[in-house]
C-alpha cells in the first residue's frame, strides 16, 4: 500500500475523509448512548439534559455529513491535466475500514479444528494481515489494484479454511460508507469482499478522471477504467445482498453503474469530436449530432435514478442549496449535450457542402428528425437553402437557450459554482454556438423564431 502521510492532493482528501469517518462514528455512538437513556430514565431534569445534549449531538453529525458532503464534491482533485477545459468527471472516494488482528482467532482455530501447531503458521498469518494493512491505503493506480486484487483472492481461500457457517470466529469486519461516513460492521467475509471490491471500482473511476483528455489514448485509457469500474459495480451488485450500508445498496449501485457508463460514453464522445476536428464532414457532424443527443439520454437516465427518494438524500449535497452537486451535474450534462447535439445538426445542414448532400446523408438528416405534429418547423430534410438555413438557426438557437439553462444550474449550485473547469466549458460552448448564429444572421421574420424539431436519440 502506500504511506498514508504522502501529502498527494488525493490522499490528503482520503486522510480528511478518514479522519471525519471517525469523528462521525464518535458520535453516533455518543447519541445511541443518549437515546438509550433518554428512553430508559424517568428522572424529568435528567431527561431535559439529555435531550439538550442529544440536540447538540445531531448538530455535530449534520455538519460532519456536510463536509463529508463537501469532500465528495471535490471532484476537481481527480481531474487530468489537460491544457484545455474538459467537462469534469465524478470519481468515487475509498471506503475506509479499521486495523483487525486475525492471530488468536486464526491459532485458536487451527489447534481445535485441524489438531495442528498453530505456531506453525505465524508468518503466513502476519502475511496475510500485512497485505489487509496495506490494501486499507492502496495507491490510485494498477498497483494499487493489483494489491486489492491480491487481498480479494486471499479471502477466497481464508473464509473456505477459517470461516465455518455453523460457528463465529469473533471476527468483525467494520467498514465506513464511503459517502456517509456511517459505520457498518459484519461477520461475513462476503462483506469484507463487496468492500474490496467497492475499493477497486472506486480506484478505477479515480484513473479514468485523471486521465489527459486532450488525447486519443488519454480517451481510451479513461473508456476503459469506467467500463472496468462499471463492470465491478455490476458484478457487487449481482453477487452480493443485504448490504448493511448504503453504498452496497442496489439502488445506489445500479445508479454508479449508469454513471459511469454514461462517463465512458462521453470519452468516446469526445475521442470522435477530437478526431474530426481538423476535417468534419456533413455525416460526421449528423453522426456526432446523434452520439451528443444519446448521451443525453443517458444522462437523463442517471439523473431519474440520482432524483429517487432513495438516492437523492445520500448523494453530496449542499446545506446550501436545494440542488445537490452530482444531480446539479448530471443535469447540466443532459442540457449541454442536448445543446451540443443541436450545434452538431447545425453545423451539419449550413456545412459549406450541403447542396450536394448524397441520398444516404439526407436518410440520415430525416431519420435524425423526430416526426412531430407539434413542431412548428415541419422541416426534417430542407429542400433549398433557405430552408436549411431556417432550420439550422433554429437548432442553433435551441441550442443557446441550453447553454444558458447549464449555466444558470451551474449557478445554481454552491460547489458546482467553484468548478472553473465546467465554467470554463459551458462560456466555450455559449461563445461557439452564439457565434455561429450571429454569422447567419439577416433580417429575423416570424418564422425565425420557431423551435427546431427533435433531434432522435
Amino acid at each position: 500500500g502506500s504511506d498514508p502521510r504522502i501529502a498527494t492532493c488525493r490522499g490528503k482528501l482520503q486522510n480528511r475523509r478518514s479522519k471525519l469517518n471517525q469523528e462521525i462514528n464518535k458520535e453516533l455512538r455518543l447519541r445511541a448512548g443518549a437515546e438509550n437513556l433518554f428512553k430508559a430514565t424517568t428522572n424529568k431534569k435528567l431527561k431535559e439534559t439529555v435531550a439538550v445534549e442529544l440536540s447538540f449531538v445531531n448538530s455535530n453529525l449534520q455538519l460532519l455529513k456536510e463536509q463529508l458532503a463537501e469532500l465528495n464534491s471535490s471532484v476537481e482533485l481527480y481531474q487530468g491535466e489537460s491544457t484545455n477545459a474538459v467537462m469534469p468527471m465524478i470519481p468515487l472516494g475509498l471506503k475506509e475500514t479499521k486495523e483487525i488482528d486475525f492471530r488468536d482467532p486464526f491459532k485458536d482455530f487451527i489447534l481445535e479444528h485441524y489438531s495442528e501447531d498453530a505456531n506453525k503458521y505465524e508468518d503466513a498469518i502476519a502475511d496475510f494481515m500485512d497485505t489487509r494493512q496495506a490494501m486499507r491505503t492502496p495507491l490510485r493506480d494498477s498497483t494499487g489494484i493489483g494489491l486489492l486484487f491480491r487481498y480479494y483472492n486471499q479471502l477466497y481461500y481464508v473464509e473456505r479454511r477459517f470461516f465455518p457457517p455453523d460457528r463465529s470466529l469473533g471476527i468483525y469486519f467494520e467498514w465506513f460508507d464511503s459517502l456517509t461516513g456511517v459505520p457498518s460492521c459484519q461477520r461475513t467475509v462476503a462483506f469484507e469482499k463487496a468492500c474490496v471490491l467497492f475499493n477497486m471500482g472506486a480506484i478505477y473511476t479515480q484513473i479514468g478522471a485523471k486521465q489527459d483528455r486532450s488525447t486519443a489514448k488519454g480517451l481510451d485509457a479513461a473508456v476503459d477504467n469506467f467500463l472496468r469500474a462499471a463492470g465491478t459495480f455490476r458484478y457487487i451488485h449481482e453477487n452480493f445482498t443485504n448490504a448493511p450500508s448504503m453504498d452496497l445498496g442496489p439502488e445506489i449501485l445500479e445508479m454508479l453503474v449508469q454513471l459511469l457508463l454514461a462517463q465512458a460514453r462521453e470519452c468516446l464522445l469526445e475521442k470522435l469530436q477530437l478526431q474530426s476536428e481538423e476535417n468534419r464532414t456533413i455525416d460526421i457532424c449528423l453522426d456526432l449530432a446523434q452520439e451528443a443527443a444519446e448521451l443525453a439520454e443517458c444522462y437523463a437516465h442517471v439523473h431519474e435514478l440520482i432524483s429517487h427518494e432513495s438516492v437523492h438524500d445520500y448523494v453530496p449535497y449542499s446545506n446550501f442549496s436545494d440542488f445537490p452537486s452530482w444531480i446539479s451535474l448530471t443535469q447540466v450534462k443532459r442540457e449541454y449535450y442536448t445543446g451540443l447535439a443541436h450545434c452538431h445538426v447545425s453545423s451539419g445542414v449550413l456545412h459549406k457542402d450541403a447542396e450536394k448532400m448524397s441520398i444516404a446523408t439526407k436518410e440520415t438528416l430525416q431519420f435524425l428528425h423526430v416526426q412531430s405534429e407539434s413542431t412548428p418547423i415541419d422541416i426534417r430534410n430542407p429542400k433549398d437553402e433557405d430552408e436549411r438555413r431556417l432550420l439550422g438557426r433554429a437548432h442553433l438557437r435551441e441550442a443557446l437557450v441550453l447553454q444558458e439553462e447549464c449555466q444558470r444550474l451551474h449557478r445554481m449550485c454552491r460547489e458546482l459554482k467553484g468548478k472553473h473547469a465546467l465554467a470554463a466549458v459551458l462560456r466555450n460552448a455559449h461563445k461557439k454556438a452564439l457565434q455561429a448564429y450571429t454569422s447567419t444572421d439577416t433580417e429575423d421574420d416570424f418564422s425565425d423564431m420557431l423551435d427546431p424539431p427533435t433531434i432522435q436519440h
